[in-house]
């Protein structure tokens, strides 16, 4: 029972967090260091910074969701962060964004036409 209690606590935490960054990159716009600092004050729960996402690996990356036990909902939507926050931005970030993409298609063992769509748009984006 206590696992549960903790598991849910981590859920809650890492929904607030990434509910946060998709408010903070909803409404495009261009971005300032200060912008880039709530960003980064948000991702230092995750021990994660824009220059960490900028250099980090996306099989890294991935173990680094792994590691804070993220679902594959929370995984699609720090994804959905990383496409967001690319548009207008000095960073990136949409090659890991189809890394979790795909490695919530793969590891989750069901297949889900909305994850499906989301890689196909993205590649063509790309």
């Amino acid at each position: 029972m206590l696992n549960k209690g903790v598991r849910d606590e981590k859920k809650l935490k890492a929904d607030k967090m990434l509910n946060t960054l998709l408010a903070y990159v909803f409404a495009p716009k261009i971005w300032n260091m200060e912008d880039t600092s709530l960003i980064d004050n948000q991702l230092t729960d995750f021990d994660l910074t824009t220059v960490i996402l900028d250099q980090i690996e996306e099989k890294d990356l991935i173990k680094v969701l792994d590691k804070y036990e993220m679902d594959w909902e929370q995984k699609e939507k720090f994804a959905d962060f990383l496409i967001t926050y690319s548009v207008g931005n000095q960073f990136d970030y949409k090659a890991k964004a189809l890394a979790i993409y795909e490695q919530i298609q793969v590891d989750s063992k069901t297949f889900s036409f909305g994850i499906s769509a989301k890689i196909a748009n993205l590649k063509k984006l790309m």
